[in-house]
């Protein structure tokens, strides 16, 4: 007989042990067919930042500066969570491209039209030659400063 005070001592010679515990079993589901989803139960908590990561990435492509600080700001949120949000860096590095490249177009542009500004002033007062040089063809100033 086992001493109630110890139960962690073996059973006596001829009682029988007591059956080892085991986890209560479940009824085990089917595995997927081939091919099929596999859906995995999640926390059901939802992960910070992820809307607005989403939303991020939505707008790195209209208006890089909005979508540049808000996947940053989703990127902070996520991290403080121990989450990963690719939506938040994809929108980062989408932006700051876009950004980027903008930039170099709008600087571009503005020196473009201010050396046409410059030639059209220095050629068409008076004094000057009567034409400019627009895209590789003689323009009279006429038809410039009309437009």
């Amino acid at each position: 007989m086992t001493d109630p005070q110890n139960p962690n001592q073996p059973p006596a010679y001829g009682e029988n042990p007591p059956p080892p515990y085991s986890p209560p079993s479940y009824p085990q589901s089917a595995p997927p067919a081939y091919g099929a989803p596999v859906y995995q139960a999640g926390t059901g908590a939802p992960v910070p930042g992820r809307t607005l990561g989403i939303v991020a990435f939505v707008l790195s492509f209209f208006a890089q500066l909005f979508g540049l600080i808000l996947g940053i700001v989703a990127l902070v949120q996520s991290r403080k969570a121990g989450q990963k949000n690719g939506f938040a860096l994809a929108a980062i590095i989408i932006s700051s491209v876009l950004l980027v490249v903008g930039i170099v177009i709008a600087i571009v542009f503005f020196t473009y039209s201010v050396n046409l500004a410059s030639d059209v002033a220095r050629n068409c007062a008076p004094g000057g030659s009567g034409f400019v040089e627009v895209w590789g063809q003689q323009v009279p100033c006429s038809e410039v400063t009309t437009q």
